[in-house]
């Protein structure tokens, strides 16, 4: 998927610790390929059921 969108939000302190943590123990993962599995698999989860969000999801668990 090569068309992105730039998001600008805030987060609670407590995510950007544990995303921080997260990301020290896990070098080959980044901030961006966490955000896009997460927001991915919530719309999974929540009935998006178009193709493109699931490929996202993969791509961002398997680093395609």
């Amino acid at each position: 998927m090569n068309a992105t969108v730039s998001i600008l939000t805030e987060i609670p302190v407590t995510l950007d610790e544990s995303l921080k943590d997260y990301l020290e123990k896990h070098p080959d993962w980044d901030a961006h390929r966490v955000l896009k599995a997460a927001l991915s698999l919530f719309l999974l989860q929540h009935g998006d059921s178009d193709r493109r969000v699931a490929q996202v999801y993969l791509e961002a668990l398997f680093h395609r």
